[in-house]
This record gives structure tokens, sequence and C-alpha cells, in this order.
């Protein structure tokens, strides 16, 4: 696996919010799972920069450095079919984009985009919660602008 700081800042990325917190041992189990997925990522037979992580317990963060070799359809279709399998594997989805994550007094939540609103409404949540923006595409917006204010945010359009 690459190392995280020899990515190009344009390298592509791919987030995978999983619906709840992981577990320690199964978050343990998932590492060691992407680490062995990255150092074999392939795209025609060619080796993948790669790099991947599950952070806080929540995020599976798949990242491929396409100065080397650009990830192919089928790269893309193997790492898919990778989080479907911990997802399977972990009885967790990491599919449900209405599920939106956020900090509250430092600590990580989620909520479907209902129960989102239904926060924002009840004022428990505001236009400066820190939401994470699952949707950014390279290493750089993924550093400057996954966690970002609820108002900067796509999140927004549902409350």
């Amino acid at each position: 696996m690459t190392n995280y700081n020899n990515l190009d800042p344009d390298s592509r990325v791919w987030i995978y919010q999983s619906n709840k917190e992981i577990s320690r041992e199964t978050a343990a189990l998932i590492k060691s799972e992407i680490e062995n997925f990255v150092s074999q990522w392939t795209a025609h037979n060619h080796a993948l920069k790669a790099w991947g992580d599950l952070i806080e317990n929540r995020f599976i963060v798949l990242m491929v450095d396409e100065t080397q070799a650009g990830a192919s359809g089928c790269s893309i279709d193997k790492s898919v079919a990778f989080v479907k399998y911990c997802a399977e594997k972990a009885a967790l989805d990491f599919f449900d984009r209405f599920n939106f994550a956020y900090r509250v007094g430092g600590e990580l939540h989620s909520a479907d985009r209902f129960e989102f609103e239904a926060l924002y409404k009840k004022g428990e949540i505001n236009d400066s919660t820190i939401v994470f923006n699952n949707l950014v595409q390279t290493k750089a917006e993924f550093e400057e602008k996954w966690q970002i204010p609820l108002a900067e945010s796509w999140h927004k359009n549902f409350v």
C-alpha cells in the first residue's frame, strides 16, 4: 500500500460511510481487509498506486494516484465489490447515500435524511454543524472539503 503522503493531490477518492459506528474488533478486521485489497488492487494487470483506510470506525476511504496508472471501470468495480464484501461480512451498509454523518460536541453521529431534517428544525444541528461531504473527488478536496459546515454543503438542500 502506498503511503498517504506520497499520493498526488489529484488522486481520485471514494468514500463509503457505514450506517453505524463499527466496533473495534470489526474495525480491525476491516482495516486488515483494506490493506490486503489495496496492496493487490490492479487495473488491466497494472498495480495501482493506491491507499485505503477505515477512518473513525465509520468511513472506508480508498484513493488512487493516477500518475502511475489510471483506475479503470473494472478496477472501480473491484473496489465496489470489495466494499460490498466488507459490508456483508460485518452486517453493515456502506451504500446509503442519504445517511448523513455529522459532528456535535466533537462526537460523530449519523442520521437518515428525515431525522437530519428533524434535528435541524429542532435546533439540535445548525448551519455551523460539521458534516461529512462524501462526494469529494480528489485527495485535495478530501483534505479541504470533506468535513465542512452544513451551510457550505449539499446536505443543506435537505433541511
